[in-house]
């Protein structure tokens, strides 16, 4: 057991063998540089994060007797949220695997994206850590950077 920052305790187990058996996932990561250069500039952030992200990708009924799956890195997640989010990435929406960031200059535009980006993610049934969700913010922290409208 490991202690989180939040004071919880977190589960850990090591599954080396089983991942070594495991096909690697070599689906590429988004540039940290880049997403965070264009979280910047609007007024109006909103910062998301999913929930035991890896742990809510279901698993083939067949293997979940394994209780393992193996990500490279995050990949297998990021390219499940690339897909199901490809109509917002871009100018509105950055996401890292399961760190989110919503941007937009005007209130009402951000309820609508943001509405949006709810309805997709529960049409795929994903859930949030309503801890780590501040909406409709001036600043924040993404991928470990304060982001605000001027800069990092």
């Amino acid at each position: 057991m490991v202690k989180k920052p939040s004071g919880k305790w977190r589960m850990c187990t090591d599954y080396t063998d089983m991942n070594k058996a495991c096909p690697k996932d070599l689906y590429p990561l988004p540039s940290i540089d880049a997403l965070v250069d264009g979280a910047l500039g609007d007024d109006l952030l909103s910062f998301i994060d999913a929930y035991s992200s890896y742990n809510q990708i279901q698993m083939h009924p067949c293997d979940e007797s394994k209780i393992v799956f193996m990500t490279e890195e995050g990949a297998t997640y990021q390219r499940l949220m690339d897909r199901i989010f490809k109509d917002h990435i871009g100018n509105q929406l950055k996401i890292y695997v399961d760190d989110m960031v919503v941007k937009l200059e005007t209130e009402g535009g951000h309820v609508d994206s943001l509405s949006s980006i709810f309805g997709v993610l529960r049409k795929h049934q994903l859930k949030l850590n309503p801890e780590k969700c501040p909406f409709s913010v001036k600043a924040g922290k993404f991928l470990g950077f304060m982001l605000i409208r001027r800069g990092i």
